[in-house]
């Protein structure tokens, strides 16, 4: 494992070593102590997988009791994954981050808890996202953000993306700002 970028304070994107040859490949997708090595001490609770199907848009997600940081992966297909910072007194509050994640490139992104987080599927083919979290869900202490608000103008790469109801029907930025999340400490 290692630290490709850190675009902003606390997000992390990390390059892992993919062995492959003409029968497939190995990964090393998880260890603590190479983590910790490139500043990711979080304790992960809960392990989740997803599917999407192609022009599938999900979020912009965050949690914020009990605070949530995720390390997420793509096992399959490719997703535009984007991280918007929403910490208030944050530098860099209001901005975001996208990578390309994919099963062919072994990228990791880590998103820590004061970041609103969602992806798009890229390409023909649905996407297997895997995801450690920091925090158990916990509904009472989730919210979300519209992926189409003008404030932050995410390019997610898809034309006419296919969402959830739950998803448009989601606040804007200018709603948050008004009444941000409660953030305490930082997974």
């Amino acid at each position: 494992m290692r630290l490709i970028d850190e675009p902003m304070q606390g997000l992390k994107v990390i390059g892992l070593q993919v062995h492959g040859d003409a029968r497939g490949f190995f990964v090393e997708r998880y260890h603590r102590q190479k983590l910790a090595d490139i500043g990711i001490d979080a304790e992960f609770v809960q392990d989740n997988h997803s599917r999407s199907a192609p022009n599938i848009l999900r979020g912009l997600h965050y949690q914020h009791t009990p605070p949530q940081g995720k390390l997420v992966g793509v096992t399959r297909g490719r997703v535009l994954d984007v991280a918007v910072d929403i910490r208030p007194h944050s530098p860099t509050y209001g901005k975001h981050h996208a990578v390309e994640l994919s099963g062919e490139n072994g990228v990791l992104f880590w998103i820590p808890a004061g970041f609103a987080h969602g992806f798009a599927v890229l390409g023909d083919e649905p996407a297997d996202m895997l995801y450690k979290v920091s925090g158990l869900y916990d509904p009472q202490g989730e919210g979300g953000i519209r992926y189409d608000d003008p404030d932050l103008a995410i390019d997610w790469g898809i034309r006419d993306p296919l969402i959830s109801a739950r998803d448009q029907g989601l606040i804007s930025f200018a709603d948050y700002r008004a009444n941000p999340a409660p953030w305490k400490g930082s997974n």
